[in-house]
């Protein structure tokens, strides 16, 4: 079992080259679905960017004498399909393939935080630089995604009569309670995960707020005429129970997981953004503005993990008892 961060970084390499599988598997789908032609211009363009950051997470691997493992890639490529199926699955897809395309990338973004970490950590500044560059690739396309939420939702709504609109409101305010569902299921694993007190608190203070913003959505969806789809529902939920243990079975926990819980946070945002606008198409104001508030607490929420990554990446080398270097 390796101790040294040396070895440890030929694991956190691995890891980045089997979440660039994932990517490649969404994104050779995602322009076929986005509904807009700028995204989808955006989704192909990446691809190509996507498919040299695997081949540089590659290089970097087999310098260090690694390679990667067939069965980590093969669940998170497993994984990226989940993601453009689950997206196939939703009558209004641009939008939810927008959010669940601007999530990985949050996914991608803090796991080269890591990365970056481990290999300085290990005096590897060639891997340091690689990863930098494609952190600052990743971070790109979440802005360009995000400028396109809009466009996104408006794609989903297209050709739609009044009517069809109100139903799609319930639906987005349904989803956003399903959202909220997931996030309650991984918070409330958190503080056993954590690894260090600071983190634990911010789970279980997050947790709280979560709980809060489920009922603030039941309420709404009440007064909608809306109800929860059970079946979306349980989907988001085996969604976050398949992530869960992913980052379970790594000994390297907190650092996954806080990278999860920050993928995580952006696709409520995204869900929240896409509700906002969604709601004002329908014209009704109370939702976006409640929409709006919750998107601000979830922003933060984003904002405090990532702030706290160093934390998470320490405790990630107590538990895997590596060296300090």
């Amino acid at each position: 079992m390796p101790h040294s961060p040396e070895e440890h970084l030929v694991n956190y390499l691995t890891d980045a080259y089997s979440i660039e599988q994932q990517a490649l598997a969404q994104l050779r789908t995602a322009p076929d679905l986005a509904g807009d032609a700028t995204l989808a211009a955006h989704f192909r363009d990446h691809l190509t960017e996507t498919e040299g950051q695997a081949e540089m997470v590659r290089q970097r691997l087999e310098a260090r004498g690694g390679s990667p493992k067939r069965v980590k890639d093969a669940v998170m490529a497993l994984g990226g399909k989940g993601f453009v199926l689950f997206a196939r699955s939703q009558p209004d897809t641009p939008g939810k393939l927008a959010a669940h395309a601007h999530s990985y990338e949050a996914l991608e973004w803090a796991s080269y935080e890591m990365l970056i970490r481990m290999a300085e950590r290990a005096g590897d500044g060639d891997t340091v630089e690689v990863a930098r560059a494609i952190r600052e690739q990743e971070n790109a396309m979440m802005g360009r995604i995000a400028d396109r939420f809009g466009a996104a939702a408006d794609a989903s709504l297209r050709d739609k009569a009044p009517d069809d609109v109100q139903r799609a409101l319930r639906r987005y305010l349904a989803d956003a309670h399903a959202l909220e569902a997931q996030s309650i299921q991984l918070l409330e694993r958190g503080p056993d995960l954590a690894g260090d007190a600071e983190l634990e608190r911010l789970y279980r203070e997050h947790l709280a707020e979560t709980r809060g913003q489920a009922e603030r959505l039941e309420a709404r969806l009440d007064d909608v005429g809306g109800s929860r789809s059970l079946a979306k529902d349980v989907a988001l939920r085996l969604g976050g129970l398949e992530w869960s243990f992913f980052f379970q079975a790594q000994r390297d926990t907190p650092g996954k997981l806080a990278a999860f819980v920050y993928a995580v946070e952006h696709l409520e945002i995204a869900g929240y953004e896409l509700l906002a606008h969604v709601a004002r198409r329908a014209a009704d104001e109370e939702t976006a503005v409640l929409a709006e508030s919750i998107l601000v607490e979830e922003r933060a929420m984003a904002d405090r993990v990532a702030a706290r990554f160093d934390l998470a990446f320490e405790a990630s080398l107590a538990a895997l008892g590596a060296g300090v270097g």
